[in-house]
């Protein structure tokens, strides 16, 4: 089992049971019967928000894909949305709360900096860049560090001059590959 996946049932127990807290609070508070109706109404919107959410995606994806965009961004805002509608079909008023606020847009680009973040920590570069295309990095300027003095070889023979090619007024350009 993966080192992570051994929690994964405690803390869907853990979830279980908040879900049931807050639904007896809730029902303390507004009656059995709102609350019922409350986590009803809220399942049904997340319905209609899967099915809705599946289509945005897919036209978003598809609109990437035939305009020879990298699909990544669209890709990931779809997740999120249908993370969220999911979340918020599911019967329960936190997870409903939670998925509530995933369809939010500005919390809906945050995590979906997030999960491009870490797709891009757990695929190679090169899907990377196919998926979200060119990275950018941020360099900052500073003085130019000193190169280290190469070792004296044993051998006899002439002392390789391989000194690094440097340019300090112009920035470097290009993609990160993995090989």
């Amino acid at each position: 089992m993966r080192r992570g996946l051994k929690y994964v049932p405690p803390a869907l127990l853990l979830f279980a049971l908040l879900e049931l807290t807050v639904f007896v609070l809730v029902g303390r508070a507004v009656g059995f019967g709102p609350a019922v109706l409350m986590v009803f109404g809220a399942s049904l919107l997340g319905l209609v928000l899967l099915r809705r959410e599946g289509m945005r995606a897919w036209r978003g994806f598809r609109a990437a894909a035939q305009a020879g965009r990298p699909p990544g961004a669209e890709v990931t805002d779809g997740l999120v949305g249908l993370l969220g509608a999911l979340l918020l079909a599911l019967p329960g008023l936190v997870s409903g709360v939670v998925g509530l606020l995933l369809l939010v847009p500005p919390l809906r680009r945050l995590a979906g900096g997030g999960v491009r973040r870490a797709t891009e920590r757990r695929v190679s570069s090169m899907v990377a860049g196919d998926l979200f295309g060119p990275r950018r990095v941020r360099v900052y300027r500073g003085a130019p560090q000193p190169t280290p003095e190469p070792a004296p070889s044993p051998s006899p023979g002439p002392a390789p001059s391989a000194q690094p090619v440097t340019d300090p007024g112009k920035a470097i350009e290009g993609e990160i590959v993995d090989r």
